[in-house]
């Protein structure tokens, strides 16, 4: 095939072997995927999303999309990195103020040492787990309404089987549509095709 860098010109012989040439690859890569997902794979879906992909924007696109996530992921992950050392912190400073007060303390007063430092301790465990339940929800809803940025994005730009979603079964089509796009950009890239 001759080269498809973005197919910008608007030779309807070249669009149409473009677009054949896409839709079976689609084909041939669907064929990977679970039997219940091959089934909802219907051909007017796959040539619509060949069509899609023809210029090579949605392959810019979803690439975008993956770096945005990738970066939200780890600020999400040093976010929670943070909070754990600043627990351990925390945690060890406690220690080392327990094992102060232990050293000093006569030994009358050492039960009722004992007893607040317990309590300190399960005090702390307390907060420790609070922080980061508050901090894995506020993970969940970044990543959801990542997931949802996508939808949309890949809705608008006209992707077959992307709208907004939090059905699990349309979610795992979508994940399956990315995969074959993915897959499908791969082969144009070691092909010289993008």
């Amino acid at each position: 095939m001759d080269g498809y860098p973005g197919v910008t010109d608007s030779d309807p012989a070249k669009l149409q072997e473009r677009h054949y040439y896409l839709l079976s690859e689609l084909q041939a890569l669907v064929k990977d995927l679970p039997s219940s997902f091959q089934q909802r794979l219907t051909y007017n879906t796959l040539s619509d999303l060949a069509l899609a992909l023809i210029d090579g924007t949605v392959y810019e696109i979803v690439q975008g999309l993956l770096d945005i996530q990738h970066l939200t992921e780890k600020n999400l992950y040093n976010q929670r990195q943070k909070l754990h050392c600043e627990h351990q912190a925390l945690k060890q400073d406690m220690v080392r103020k327990h094992k102060e007060a232990l050293q000093s303390c006569k030994s009358h007063n050492l039960a009722l040492l004992k007893s607040t430092q317990q309590t300190e301790v399960e005090a702390l465990e307390v907060r420790v787990r609070e922080e980061q339940k508050m901090m894995d929800k506020k993970i969940v809803a970044e990543m959801d309404q990542k997931v949802i940025d996508q939808q949309n994005t890949l809705e608008k730009a006209g992707v077959p089987g992307f709208y907004i979603t939090t059905n699990p079964q349309e979610l795992m089509m979508q994940m399956n549509l990315l995969e074959l796009i993915l897959k499908l950009q791969q082969q144009d890239l070691q092909a010289g095709l993008l």
